[in-house]
């Protein structure tokens, strides 16, 4: 007769709950699978489906008490560490919609808001056409592939314990939210460029004639000039995506690098 005591089933419960729980916060906060159109069920069956087929790959988790206080420890860590791989990769679709958002303020069209699917609130137009453009060239690009591989290598560098997400990866965290800003500026930057040439030109034509209606004249040409620079500028917007998405899984591997 085979006996089990507490211990030894904390310990088998243990070795699959805390890798579930890393798993499972990363898909909550990840681009795709954390989107509003994805029900939280099928997240939940996704992570523990993952966290079965990679169990033999996983280093050895501490016999540590599930229920006890390192054990506490230990679920807040795996939590944190989840929560931030995946937020580290959604910075990269944000900047891609404020991008987005800077073209769609400067060429007339920050009043044409839409409903986004990925996050269940309004955006302006743009923003959402470039962020289901983003979703598509991530999907071509096997990006869910990488982060499910990147999930399993952070379980190398960072095992599964009591330590893990220090001071010193949570300020590289917080360093990194800059990247919204940067990469924003990297899509929308060629597009706003041409868009202030046009506004300047507009500018020096109120001085040449002043009886000139602007806003009458202006908006339906800065609109067809900037849908014209959007269409010619999807090349590098998706060069520039696939870049911030290199950068993306980089930073992820460092993070979950041994220090």
């Amino acid at each position: 007769m085979i006996s089990v005591d507490v211990n030894q089933l904390q310990h088998w419960i243990g070795a699959l709950f805390w890798p579930f729980v890393r798993i499972g916060a990363c898909l909550m906060v990840a681009p795709v699978f954390g989107a509003s159109y994805v029900p939280k069920r099928l997240r939940i069956v996704l992570a523990g489906a993952i966290t079965i087929a990679i169990m033999p790959l996983l280093p050895a988790v501490p016999d540590v008490a599930l229920l006890s206080a390192d054990g506490v420890i230990i679920t807040i860590q795996q939590l944190l560490i989840g929560v931030a791989l995946g937020f580290a990769l959604q910075l990269v679709f944000d900047a891609l919609t404020l991008g987005g958002q800077l073209l769609a303020n400067g060429m007339g069209l920050g009043f044409a808001f839409n409903l986004d699917p990925l996050r269940g609130v309004t955006t302006p137009a743009l923003g959402q056409l470039y962020s289901v453009l983003g979703t598509l060239v991530f999907l071509a690009l096997n990006g869910h592939v990488a982060l499910i591989n990147t999930l399993v290598d952070s379980f190398r560098g960072l095992p599964v314990g009591t330590d893990g997400f220090d001071a010193v990866r949570a300020r590289a965290v917080a360093d990194w939210g800059g990247m919204l800003f940067l990469g924003g500026l990297r899509v929308a930057l060629p597009g706003m460029t041409a868009l202030l040439v046009i506004n300047l030109a507009f500018g020096v034509m109120s001085r040449a004639a002043p009886a000139l209606n602007l806003f009458a004249v202006g908006l339906p040409v800065t609109l067809i000039f900037g849908l014209a620079i959007v269409t010619f500028a999807m090349p590098t917007i998706g060069t520039a995506f696939t870049a911030l998405l290199g950068e993306a899984f980089d930073f992820m591997r460092a993070m979950s690098a041994p220090q």
